[in-house]
């Protein structure tokens, strides 16, 4: 989460540090729901992510395109250039059915994955609301 502490007239933002186990295996999923929304590039596409974070992943292009390249050689994404309004060449990216079918099979693994995690994380805050009465107030969903 980023949290934001005021030193003086500057202001410091602190950016949730992510598993970069966690980022590797969740590049995947999101590159190709990215591209399932539609037809993107480089730039757009680590933008992106980052909306979609809510600024916590923050790509780089040196993480981004081995995934779009391994992505390509999968035949999961297909490639083609363009020249923008601004005279400049860019690479898009476009899912394939075959990236589709992938895309479909990674949400169904990060569908289980994210049920046994909620399913622990109630279990856990349940004990220790349990344990710790005067902590119940603060590990409720509603606080």
């Amino acid at each position: 989460m980023k949290r934001v502490e005021w030193i003086g007239t500057a202001q410091h933002v602190k950016i949730m540090q992510i598993n970069k186990d966690l980022i590797a295996a969740s590049s995947t999923p999101l590159v190709l729901a990215i591209l399932a929304e539609a037809d993107s590039y480089g730039y757009a596409i680590l933008q992106r992510v980052r909306e979609l974070s809510g600024g916590h992943l923050e790509w780089t292009d040196g993480m981004l395109y081995p995934v779009l390249h391994r992505l390509e050689r999968l035949g999961h994404v297909e490639t083609r250039w363009e020249v923008a309004e601004s005279g400049r060449r860019r690479k898009y990216y476009r899912i394939t059915s075959q990236g589709r079918n992938q895309l479909r099979e990674e949400r169904r693994q990060w569908l289980a994955v994210d049920a046994a995690l909620r399913g622990i994380w109630q279990v856990l805050t349940l004990f220790i609301s349990a344990s710790r009465p005067s902590s119940a107030a603060l590990l409720s969903p509603g606080a």
